[in-house]
């Protein structure tokens, strides 16, 4: 199968739609800023899985374009914020919103991406209670992301985070959206609520497994496929998994926190967490996750949308970058 065709043929519906539902208006700045992000591309994935998961449950997936801009507004939302936050210059390869605008410009170009999605959303088809309770999802879901941000931005100051709170951290940060993503292509399907919530957990798997993965790839990626310095979150002193599980097991990581390291300390960093099992009790619990998360799809027929669901959870491990 090819994945990425699939998810191809969904987001030329999706580069349409925020066409028509974000066009630049006045003040045209702001708009432009706000659709700086969303123009840029991506890989469109939480958006596919949005009409992939309609068409899964038997609707026409052309139906919930609006829920699935929506849903790709929320993203770029918060990438605009993160990057403010962590002081992150480029993005997509280009000056970030908050570089080529200022701050405060970039702080509302967010804030406008938040706010239309959920007006979008409320153009979707379907019956009215339905749409509802998908605007009362996606709401919980941007409080969640927030809630893991804090999270993500309180560790940095703790040498003591646990397990669990990173896998809660990671579920909020990424999951819940890639859940969220499910589960609203699923209601406004029409599918049952049994099958929407078992959908849903089908996507917060695959969101923490491809957190989870992210820190495999920082490890064992060369730096040319990576397009970053391998080992930086290490350097950057992040509480990723690898780095907690290390660290329980007295694993000594001097690069750990260093901000900067040599290729010899990034290859013998590397090797004590290979050798500690680390890296491969990440990759492990990731891809438990999947075989978990592929499990729950039993809910819906068989059929190519199925299929690609199984495909699109398959990739959150298998991908290089």
């Amino acid at each position: 199968m090819d994945l990425i065709g699939e998810i191809k043929k969904r987001s030329v519906h999706v580069d349409e739609g925020i066409e028509d539902y974000l066009p630049v208006s006045r003040p045209i700045e702001l708009y432009r800023a706000a659709r700086y992000l969303p123009d840029a591309g991506g890989k469109r994935l939480r958006p596919a899985i949005v009409m992939i998961t309609a068409e899964a449950v038997g609707s026409d997936p052309e139906k919930v374009i609006p829920a699935a801009v929506a849903v790709e507004l929320v993203h770029n939302f918060t990438l605009v914020h993160d990057d403010i936050m962590d002081r992150d210059d480029i993005r997509r390869g280009m000056p970030a919103v908050h570089v080529k605008w200022g701050e405060a410009a970039a702080i509302l170009a967010g804030d406008t991406l938040y706010s239309k999605a959920f007006e979008i959303l409320t153009h979707a088809e379907g019956d009215p209670e339905r749409i509802l309770k998908c605007i009362d999802i996606l709401s919980r879901t941007c409080r969640d992301i927030c809630e893991g941000q804090w999270m993500d931005v309180e560790f940095e100051e703790r040498m003591d985070v646990t397990e669990e709170e990173y896998l809660e951290m990671i579920e909020k940060k990424t999951g819940v959206l890639y859940a969220a993503s499910c589960q609203i292509g699923a209601i406004l399907g029409g599918a049952s609520d049994d099958v929407a919530d078992a959908l849903y957990e089908f996507g917060r798997l695959i969101g923490i497994a491809f957190q989870i993965y992210d820190d495999v790839i920082d490890m064992i990626t060369p730096e040319e496929v990576l397009g970053k310095v391998r080992g930086s979150d290490l350097m950057e002193g992040k509480k990723t998994l690898i780095a907690i599980h290390a660290l329980n097991s007295g694993v000594k990581l001097d690069i750990f926190g260093k901000g900067n390291a040599s290729n010899e300390e990034i290859n013998n960093a590397v090797h004590e967490l290979e050798e500690s099992g680390s890296i491969a009790y990440a990759r492990d619990l990731a891809l438990s996750y999947i075989a978990r998360s592929k499990e729950l799809l039993d809910v819906v027929d068989d059929s190519e949308s199925k299929d690609i669901l199984r495909a699109i959870a398959d990739y959150m491990i298998q991908r290089s970058y």
